[in-house]
């Protein structure tokens, strides 16, 4: 999904039509509802996509907004180190 995507006026598009969808928003497939039921065992709390299909996980906050500041808000630029 795209910025771009939230304004455009489709029958699905809850952002700028109110009410129900004509249909189901999601349908889960069989390894999501597996996923669910048998979650795999991790220390990860967050995550963060990384714009290219991918996800950054992260184990504490101060990573997660690590990740963010790269991912998110700098768009894949290398932050510059502190001290």
């Amino acid at each position: 999904m795209k910025k771009k995507d939230l304004t455009e006026k489709t029958p699905y598009n809850t952002y700028v039509v109110h009410g129900l969808t004509p249909g189901p928003i999601a349908n889960p497939g069989l390894e999501s509802i597996k996923a669910v039921m048998e979650p795999a065992r991790t220390d990860y709390l967050y995550f963060v996509s990384r714009n290219d299909g991918s996800h950054q996980f992260s184990k504490t906050l101060a990573e997660h907004n690590r990740a963010v500041e790269i991912y998110q808000k700098r768009k894949g630029k290398t932050p510059e180190k502190t001290s």
